[in-house]
């Protein structure tokens, strides 16, 4: 099968450097000196079961990714939309488009670019970094959870299935993917941006009374905006779990920590102003939410700012 990876970044150069690895066709969509890295020692990825390299195809050009049969869209959620128009544009009636991005807003985008049945939704469960150039850091389980946007469950949907889980990677069918891509959002709307405002990792914020307090409050509203948008959770068994979960993953460097310590763009809208918004539609108070959603906007901006400076 031919893979597009349209941005290689951690999560993109895991799936895809292990889809490479089971035999596929995968093309890398990169910029900056992770691409430079590769292009020159193809892509490492280094895990708990050992590391392998991937002599990939490695690109800057979109249009590389044009005879994919399936793309894997991990781009930053701010990018989704632009990026999506692009593919539509170069890729085949038959070509399959699978978000594997964070937060739920990015599947709207898609339904308004795509027919409903050639998207399919990943929630990704997986700690990884870019360790350095060409270089992708693993560490703990991996899980993939997958399901087409109408909740049916075709041959489409199965095929993809097969293909990572004979590449090594526990996946698992959907028929209901955005309630599950609803779980993730809690644990990231919890933990990732207060982590990128306090500069902590996940076990610094469990371990510090008010950072706790405050992560306690910001799960409880995002909750309660999930079970106002029509989503069935229980709120005080589900802040359980996450919390618990967060404890298995406490050396955890959140994505928008990542993000923010090298002075790239963090996913704010995509992690908080997604939610914000349909709170304020919904009438639904979320001070704690809102508090750090200015804060990180601010920080965002300054960071934009700065890069259009050098």
């Amino acid at each position: 099968m031919r893979i597009g990876v349209a941005g290689a970044g951690a999560v993109g150069s895991y799936f895809g450097g292990m889809l490479h690895n089971a035999g596929h066709d995968v093309t890398f969509l990169a910029r900056g000196y992770h691409l430079a890295a590769m292009k020159t020692e193809g892509l490492l990825i280094a895990g708990e079961h050992g590391q392998f390299r991937v002599p990939g195809t490695f690109t800057d050009r979109l249009s590389d990714l044009a005879k994919s049969d399936l793309v894997l869209l991990c781009v930053k959620s701010n990018d989704t939309e632009e990026v999506a128009k692009q593919l539509r544009n170069i890729l085949k009636n038959s070509a399959l488009i699978m978000t594997m991005q964070n937060g739920v807003e990015n599947e709207e985008i898609l339904e308004d670019v795509f027919d409903k049945e050639r998207l399919l939704s990943a929630a990704t469960y997986i700690q990884a970094s870019v360790e350095a150039p060409g270089r992708i850091r693993q560490q703990g389980r991996v899980k993939l959870v997958i399901g087409e946007l109408d909740s049916s469950a075709t041959d489409d949907c199965a095929v993809i299935m097969e293909k990572f889980n004979q590449a090594g990677i526990d996946t698992v069918q959907s028929r209901h993917i955005l309630e599950r891509k609803w779980q993730k959002l809690l644990w990231n709307a919890t933990f990732n941006p207060l982590s990128a405002a306090a500069v902590a990792r996940v076990g610094q914020i469990l371990d510090d009374k008010q950072l706790n307090k405050t992560a306690s409050a910001i799960c409880s509203e995002v909750i309660n905006v999930a079970i106002h948008k029509g989503i069935s959770f229980d709120p005080e068994p589900t802040q359980a779990r996450i919390f618990s979960n967060a404890e298995k993953a406490r050396n955890h460097q959140t994505s928008m920590l990542q993000d923010r310590l090298r002075g790239k763009r963090m996913e704010v809208e995509a992690m908080c102003g997604y939610i914000v918004r349909q709170a304020n539609l919904l009438d639904v108070s979320t001070p704690a939410l809102q508090s750090i959603y200015s804060v990180l906007s601010f920080i965002d901006q300054a960071n934009k700012s700065h890069m259009k400076m050098k």
